[in-house]
């Protein structure tokens, strides 16, 4: 083969074995996952937010945002959910860059996937215990999903893996809500198979074992945008867009309907001040259509500390290195503009 075999890394197990969270903050990620799981079945009308750096890059800046999220969190508990993103792995079109925290913990040195490994499971330890959240990552690999299983209350599947097939299959194991986003393409067909094949059982290989899954009934849609052939970003959240999917979702039969829009990549032609408007236009969308305002669960919002991003070797503390972001002071803004949008539905 044309591969150097560097070294046999530890498994999921072993790992988790010199990493284990306690008793009490694996009760603190149940009682997460059970909130989370009453919006997507319909018995909790709070509004989740999936919300943070595009891509995790540094542990202490990361941390301190997810402190900040903690502290606007108890103004808006009463309307809303958020899971913050750890997002470890970050996927690139052309396979070149920063691949995220997985790879190398420093983005400036050369990789060593053990020690990214063992430092994505403490980030996400340490935001468990230092915070109460349970947060999101995206399953770039779902061979590597089991190093963090005890740890993560979301799941996102990628709009370049949502076709794939390991992909659909790991999410019909999960036990945690799954999002599957739309294909770069655009084509809404691809995304509802994957839904259909991971609320349901499949008997398949899985990190050298011959498994069973019981089918996730909490995989859902995720809407981000699109590309069309010459590269032109189109969105996919509009009014139009959300009922075409609910209309979508009805004709289908998945169990818990329910979609998830992403404010920035292709809708937001990733303009990453585009998202504040977008999430208020999808709120005031929901208050139009009793319909779309049970299937609409929540966004996915790209925001750091600083605003915008930045390019290796500069190293500006809390600077998207991966996509722009909303800066905190927007974030914060915006939280508390939803939660109070949220608020004045009731009236």
């Amino acid at each position: 083969m044309n591969m150097e075999f560097i070294r046999k890394l530890p498994t999921p197990k072993e790992v988790k074995e010199m990493y284990p969270i306690d008793e009490e903050l694996a009760k603190v990620k149940a009682k997460n996952d059970e909130e989370i799981r009453k919006v997507f079945t319909g018995e909790s009308d709070k509004f989740i937010l999936i919300i943070g750096p595009c891509s995790a890059d540094n542990e202490e800046s990361v941390l301190d945002y997810i402190h900040r999220l903690k502290g606007v969190y108890e103004k808006v508990k009463d309307e809303l959910i958020i899971i913050p993103r750890i997002y470890t792995n970050k996927p690139r079109t052309t396979g070149l860059g920063y691949k995220g925290m997985i790879y190398q913990p420093d983005p400036t040195r050369d990789p060593d996937m053990l020690k990214g490994l063992i430092t994505i499971r403490k980030l996400h330890m340490r935001a468990l215990k230092e915070t109460g959240f349970s947060c999101a990552d995206e399953m770039m690999y779902s061979e590597n999903h089991r190093y963090l299983s005890d740890l993560l209350s979301y799941v996102a599947v990628g709009a370049r893996s949502v076709e794939n097939q390991q992909h659909r299959l790991t999410a019909s194991g999960l036990n945690i809500p799954v999002g599957m986003k739309n294909p770069t393409s655009g084509d809404i067909s691809v995304m509802l198979n994957a839904i259909n094949a991971a609320q349901h059982p499949h008997r398949f290989i899985h990190r050298g074992w011959e498994v069973q899954s019981k089918g996730n009934n909490l995989v859902h849609a995720v809407l981000r945008g699109y590309v069309d052939q010459n590269g032109v970003s189109y969105p996919n959240y509009h009014y139009e867009d959300l009922y075409n999917i609910a209309k979508l979702y009805k004709d289908s039969n998945f169990a818990n309907p329910a979609v998830i829009i992403d404010t920035n990549h292709s809708n937001s032609g990733k303009n990453h001040k585009e998202q504040i408007r977008i999430a208020k236009e999808i709120l005031h969308s929901t208050r139009q259509n009793e319909l779309l305002g049970k299937i609409v669960k929540g966004l996915m919002i790209e925001s750091y500390i600083e605003e915008g991003c930045q390019k290796l070797p500069e190293q500006t503390y809390g600077k998207s290195i991966t996509d722009p972001c909303l800066g905190w002071d927007d974030t914060e803004k915006l939280i508390l503009d939803i939660a109070d949008l949220r608020r004045n539905r009731k009236k």
